[in-house]
């Protein structure tokens, strides 16, 4: 089986291929904070050359469906769907927060064989502006989530966090987290603030079925409130009459 993963819900834009033992085939992931249409697809092109594939190699399309921005988050589900309906194959999504959790479990498992992970929890969060952050907490190990993403203060998130259990904060979000976290006695550790979803992680989760989303062809973009631009009141044009 072939993994055809992608992503571009935040400033970054990836998109990987993985066998079905996790095994990345060939990745890209590059930061952008705008210009996701345009590179996306060639991003798919050339993985699929690199890895030596031809489109109907791929088994499984997967995607990241948010939070994220509107237009970036939009752009990957559309993306997705496409060559999901094209290649006449499976599509399955997972949030952005997920992927990212998978990273990091990725990373402390890579230093120390992921037996720490047992006993942590780790809450991803990033950045929503407004004095607030999108999160999702889950267990480290195995990664999976406790529940659905939600956008909520700090502080808020910061309760969150299961007292007695060592939680690992990362993502944009992380270092608003762990003010309030301090605070109320927890017991945390901030790592990569800098950290975005990456296509390739998506990939291994899918491998792993650790997705936590249903398989659907019509899987949706996820937001978490209103877009921040709405259109002008009292500007429209009034109809001639007939």
């Amino acid at each position: 089986m072939i993994i055809l993963a992608l992503d571009s819900c935040f400033d970054a834009c990836s998109a990987a291929l993985a066998s079905k033992t996790g095994a990345i085939l060939a990745s890209v992931c590059e930061p952008m904070a705008t210009g996701h249409a345009e590179q996306l697809v060639p991003m798919v092109n050339h993985i699929v050359a690199k890895a030596g594939l031809e489109f109907s190699d791929i088994d499984r399309i997967a995607v990241t469906y948010g939070p994220g921005t509107f237009t970036g988050t939009r752009i990957g589900v559309a993306a997705a769907r496409a060559f999901a309906l094209a290649l006449d194959k499976e599509l399955v999504g997972e949030t952005s927060l997920a992927v990212m959790a998978e990273a990091i479990s990725f990373e402390i498992a890579s230093k120390d064989g992921g037996g720490a992970l047992d006993a942590q929890d780790i809450l991803i969060a990033t950045d929503a502006r407004r004095d607030e952050v999108y999160c999702q907490l889950f267990e480290g190990s195995g990664v999976r989530a406790y529940g659905p993403p939600c956008v909520t203060s700090p502080a808020e998130a910061a309760a969150m966090i299961r007292p007695g259990r060592h939680c690992i904060l990362a993502g944009s979000g992380a270092p608003s987290i762990e003010a309030a976290a301090v605070a109320a006695g927890l017991q945390t550790t901030t790592l990569r603030p800098d950290l975005l979803p990456d296509a390739a992680f998506l990939a291994r989760r899918v491998a792993a079925n650790r997705q936590s989303a249903p398989t659907s062809e019509r899987i949706a973009p996820l937001y978490l409130r209103p877009a921040d631009a709405k259109p002008q009141s009292g500007k429209s044009i009034p109809r001639v009459s007939t």
